[in-house]
């Protein structure tokens, strides 16, 4: 058993008989009562993300993962498919276990939460950033220089993503996957 104060980030619960992984928190203190957590859950069986507020001190039931690291090899209609690094394992999740589907490119690497009990996989960890070729995007027009303007463009991916005016098809981008943002161009 786990409390208030161990919440963090990625954690995975069991609440209203279900298994959530946190995805925000904030921990409030505020002038006058006591103090209480407030969150974001994700269902890991049905992808709805719930808000909840824990007081402090509230007992909450963690669950044991491992954690593995996995590389994606494909998408088709049955899922998406994985493979263990280390054993050559190949597992299949459905998309409401992803956090950022649209960004996930063959042969990225992943790591991937697995509930210890049952070997289960919970949830998937993108890494913070992914390099992405923009296959389509509008040019930007001259004199459009607007403060902080940007376009529409699609990645290898498939994925739409707004980028500044200056991006042109074919540039290399890094991409923020907890956000789905544009963080920088990168040098071909």
């Amino acid at each position: 058993m786990a409390s208030t104060s161990d919440i963090r980030k990625g954690l995975c619960i069991h609440y209203n008989h279900d298994i959530f992984k946190i995805i925000e928190f904030l921990h409030v203190k505020p002038g006058k009562g006591p103090a209480f957590v407030r969150t974001k859950l994700k269902s890991i069986t049905t992808g709805k993300v719930i808000d909840n507020t824990f007081s402090a001190g509230h007992k909450i039931e963690d669950i044991r993962v491992e954690t593995q690291a996995f590389q994606f090899l494909y998408q088709d209609q049955e899922g998406y498919h994985f493979m263990n690094t280390e054993t050559y394992e190949q597992i299949q999740l459905q998309e409401s276990v992803l956090d950022a589907p649209g960004l996930l490119k063959e042969g990225e690497v992943v790591k991937i939460q697995i509930n210890t009990e049952d070997d289960s996989p919970l949830s998937v960890d993108m890494p913070q950033y992914v390099v992405l070729e923009v296959t389509a995007t509008e040019p930007g027009l001259k004199g459009n220089t607007a403060t902080n303007a940007s376009k529409p463009a699609t990645v290898e991916t498939g994925a739409e993503v707004m980028v500044p005016l200056f991006i042109n098809e074919g540039d290399i981008i890094r991409i923020d996957t907890e956000k789905g943002n544009y963080h920088e161009r990168m040098k071909k």
